[in-house]
């Protein structure tokens, strides 16, 4: 049964034995170094009097992405302060009030507010709009921006209707297939953008009119993960085709290859195992992140290489070792619980590889440096995911 029928949530890590004291503890810590830690460990900036922002620490810049996964972590940790600061300076800073791409976020400012991009990321919308819904079902509607669920709808709408009606723009959804696009009115996608359990909320609670459409859409990415994830290796590409196969000549940087397993592909593992965790709707694609830990777990250095989707190796160098842990680890979802009892002792079972990349992930630190901002957006998430505290509000 899942999440969203039941309303109980997994802690996956009181499966493998952790107490609910060591559980709290963790993410309480963790939470704090993220957000408040000193210059070297946080990633959060308040800003004035009633603003905030979480830097790429990697390319010193804000983006949609990381303000939109601040957004989400605050409404799931209760956070409501830091929520309204991020918020804010996203509608001060990022949201685009005119020209091709208005009613959409610029994916990239420098830290102190100016655009670096005229253009969005619809990942950033997406997680926009879930965590507004979560924050009015939580705290409430305010006034102006703080009206949580308007502000959602209206990025749902531009997200499925701009180009119509004279609206100038492109929609970051093909409307035809109903696939998420990595950019708006591009031919390709992402699937580490595809969120088929957050289009089943948005079937709920976006606009009447496009109910159906995400209803849709839920059914369709699920269906995409399940062809996009290699059948032997469950690795993903960075960015791909609508049939599934990894991005084929279309680069949008000459000489930058993203048909491979890299930095965005990491999150897919991640994202399927909430998507079983809330609403376990198997589409053939709740395999893929148990295939993936098993084509890894054979030698753990291996998860510093970049890697062809079929597990050709590639000479390049994992640039988030960390979050590539955490979220292959938050797939761990998908595999029934893990408690010893419940174990199948006749070889090296399914549980059994579930519950070792749940303990590897346990022990694994926060990431420091310069690098740390995507790896430990992708840690805070799986924690979360893990101890069953990533819900649907």
């Amino acid at each position: 049964m899942s999440a969203f029928t039941t309303g109980i949530y997994r802690n996956v890590f009181k499966e493998i034995g952790k107490s609910q004291k060591e559980v709290t503890e963790k993410i309480q810590n963790a939470a704090n170094v993220f957000f408040y830690g000193n210059e070297e460990e946080r990633i959060y900036h308040p800003a004035g009097e009633d603003m905030g922002y979480l830097e790429d620490t990697g390319n010193h810049d804000v983006r949609t992405e990381g303000m939109s996964y601040g957004m989400m972590l605050c409404v799931q940790l209760g956070w409501k302060e830091e929520f309204d600061r991020i918020w804010k300076w996203s509608k001060t800073y990022m949201y685009l009030e005119d020209g091709e791409n208005e009613g959409y976020f610029a994916w990239s400012c420098r830290t102190t507010g100016e655009k670096n991009a005229w253009g969005p990321a619809p990942d950033g919308e997406e997680y926009y709009a879930m965590a507004l819904f979560f924050a009015s079902h939580r705290w409430g509607d305010g006034e102006g921006i703080f009206h949580y669920s308007r502000e959602a709808r209206n990025i749902l709408r531009a997200c499925l209707h701009k180009g119509e009606g004279g609206r100038a723009g492109q929609p970051m959804w093909n409307r035809e297939n109903k696939q998420i696009l990595f950019v708006p009115g591009c031919p390709f996608t992402d699937p580490s953008y595809h969120l088929p359990h957050f289009y089943e909320l948005f079937a709920l609670w976006a606009d009447e009119e496009d109910r159906e459409f995400w209803e849709q859409a839920a059914d369709v990415s699920r269906k995409y993960l399940a062809k996009a994830c290699h059948p032997v290796t469950g690795m993903s590409p960075e960015y791909g085709e609508f049939d599934g196969t990894p991005m084929g000549g279309r680069e949008p940087r000459e000489g930058d290859r993203h048909d491979l397993f890299y930095s965005d592909a990491y999150r897919t593992a991640a994202n399927i195992g909430l998507d079983c965790l809330w609403f376990g709707k198997d589409a053939g694609h709740y395999n893929a992140p148990l295939r993936l830990m098993r084509f890894l777990e054979t030698d753990l250095e291996a998860a510093r290489c970049v890697y062809e989707v079929d597990g050709t190796p590639v000479d390049r160098t994992v640039l988030h070792p960390a979050g590539l842990l955490a979220a292959t680890a938050q797939g761990a979802l998908t595999v029934a619980a893990l408690q010893e009892e419940m174990a199948d002792k006749a070889g090296d079972s399914d549980r059994d590889v579930a519950k070792r990349w749940v303990e590897w992930f346990w022990n694994q630190p926060l990431r420091k440096g310069v690098r740390r901002y995507y790896d430990n957006c992708l840690y805070l998430f799986a924690l979360l995911a893990l101890s069953g505290n990533y819900r649907i509000y």
